[in-house]
């Protein structure tokens, strides 16, 4: 019997050994597919950072080397705006240096400079990766901004970058992304404040800010009824409110956050004292919001000066086509004007257009009356220290509709404003610091560096406005997605 199980021995040690062998092998096999999907995980990720960088480099361009069309060289004629894409000769508009993807600008120049702004290498360890784009231009509209002289060219591009990491196993990645710059409404917030410093709004002495709608309102001893809601307000910086019944009928948006003392070294949302109230609370903007300053006047207006009171004539003034005002005043009408400064109840009437000046300021009763609109007011603003002063008068505007009576300024230095019962007006000043004095009611919008309102002035948000008049808003990437090959 022994005899017949010689040899077993050796049977099993070789299915022990095959076995083991198995083992090993799967566990070598295992091995090598961890390492080869790390390996690959690695390099789509390399592949992906080149991609992403080719993205931004393309926004980058466009951004700040890239010009819109509507020069000489690069007409909107040349381009199809009803399509989208936009397309040129047939085709769609494409700025490329990706092999494979031709471009199709109308300006050869501008497709070179494209290329060569978003064609390179990344080091990445051992790696080299090398990564281009194409942008594809999806939509341009030519828009009116307002305050501004010329146009401006809205466009919206979609973004491709490609990165590839080249070696023992190669990786290849597409990112594509959106770069769209939207309109904005200017006059969005009753008040709006670029400034991103402490108090860039003050709030004190029972001021407040609540709306109405100018087109559709209700009069009660001539003065519209408001509603004790849509008083936003907004500022790139920090609220400071204080002082019992002071109340902001709205929210407080800015892209601070925080609620308690603000500091230069630590600015945050909002500084509340005395019981004062933001009754929409605090809105958190993604980013701070950009006014571009209106066009300053060209040419710029004389410096001199021209004083009008209570007697002053049309001859007495110089300026062509004044006329007698009924009852009172004198009517000027649309032009160029120094330093115009009422006083003693001097009162003018105007009329639809623009009115280039210097600076207009108001003291001893006297007084502006809007007959017809919109009058806009483009202000220089050289050599005096308050362009715009209506302390010392009173504003009555045409059907207590501000976007009759518009104030334009693109320098630094201040602006003083005075409520009355028909006080109406828009003022677009986003380098200038705006104040109110007075204690009365104030019917529109401002936009203006800070604004400060501790005299109990109430503001009235008119919410037709806001549909009304638009800027160009800051350029944003999205819609990012990826693919890998």
């Amino acid at each position: 019997m022994r005899e017949n199980e010689r040899g077993s021995a050796l049977i099993l040690s070789l299915l022990i050994v095959l076995a083991i062998s198995v083992i090993g092998a799967s566990l070598t096999v295992l091995s090598l597919t961890e390492t080869y999907g790390s390996m690959n995980y690695r390099l789509m990720s390399q592949a992906r950072y080149g991609a992403e960088s080719a993205v931004h480099q393309a926004a980058n361009f466009l951004l700040y080397t890239y010009a819109a069309p509507g020069t000489a060289g690069d007409p909107l004629a040349a381009y199809n705006l009803g399509t989208a894409p936009v397309s040129s000769g047939g085709g769609p508009i494409i700025l490329s240096g990706m092999t494979g993807v031709a471009s199709n600008y109308p300006v050869p120049a501008v497709n070179t400079q494209f290329a060569a702004a978003t064609t390179g290498t990344l080091p990445s360890g051992n790696a080299t990766i090398t990564f281009t784009a194409a942008a594809r231009l999806m939509a341009m509209r030519n828009i009116s901004v307002y305050g501004q002289v010329s146009p401006v060219v809205i466009q919206t591009w979609e973004l491709t970058g490609r990165g590839t990491t080249t070696g023992a196993r190669n990786a290849e990645v597409e990112v594509t992304a959106t770069l769209e710059r939207q309109l904005l409404p200017t006059f969005s917030f009753a008040l709006f404040a670029t400034n991103g410093g402490c108090g860039a709004l003050k709030f004190g002495g029972g001021g407040l800010v609540d709306s109405y709608d100018s087109g559709n309102m209700t009069l009660i001893n001539g003065s519209p009824v408001t509603q004790q809601w849509g008083g936003n307000v907004g500022a790139n910086g920090n609220l400071n409110e204080g002082g019992s019944g002071t109340v902001i009928y709205g929210s407080m948006s800015t892209p601070m956050t925080g609620v308690g003392n603000c500091s230069n070294g630590g600015v945050n949302a909002w500084t509340i004292n005395g019981g004062a109230q933001v009754t929409g609370g605090l809105i958190n903007l993604s980013q701070t919001m950009t006014f571009p300053p209106p066009s300053p006047p060209s040419p710029m207006p004389p410096t001199t000066t021209l004083g009008i009171n209570k007697n002053t004539t049309c001859a007495q003034t110089g300026v062509a086509g004044c006329t007698p005002g009924n009852p009172t005043g004198l009517v000027l009408p649309p032009g160029t004007y120094p330093n115009v400064n009422l006083t003693s109840q001097g009162v003018i009437h105007l009329t639809a257009g623009v009115y280039t000046l210097n600076s207009i300021s108001l003291s001893g009763g006297s007084g502006i009356v809007i007959d017809s609109g919109p009058v806009v007011f483009n202000i220089a603003g050289a050599g005096v220290q308050y362009p715009v002063d209506l302390t010392g008068g009173t504003l009555t505007t045409l059907n207590i509709d501000p976007s009759t009576f518009q104030i334009q300024y693109s320098g630094s230095s201040g602006i003083k404003l005075n409520g009355g019962t028909a006080s109406a007006g828009l003022v677009y000043a986003p380098n200038a610091p705006v104040s109110f004095s007075g204690g009365s009611d104030w019917y529109g919008g401002v936009v203006a560096s800070t604004v400060d309102d501790q005299g109990g002035t109430h503001i009235h948000n008119d919410r037709r406005v806001g549909s009304s008049f638009f800027t160009a808003g800051n350029f944003m990437l999205s819609s990012f997605s990826w693919k890998k090959f």
